[in-house]
């Protein structure tokens, strides 16, 4: 595991936890931000997922 997929996979249970917190409250202003975190998260980890295959690539 890399920086990245560690960081993106925090940001994405982060996100989702403030995308239903905000639910809970009637906030749709924090379900749009925490779905937001989530994807940024998302995207995050999958950069990650995509450097770990190339740097397992260089090593065959």
């Amino acid at each position: 595991m890399n920086k990245d997929q560690v960081k993106g996979k925090i940001k994405e249970v982060a996100g989702e936890v403030q995308e239903h917190t905000g639910k809970a409250i009637g906030s749709a202003e924090q379900q749009a931000k925490g779905h937001a975190r989530e994807m940024e998260g998302k995207a995050q980890k999958a950069a990650g997922d995509i450097r770990e295959s190339v740097e397992d690539a260089k090593k065959r």
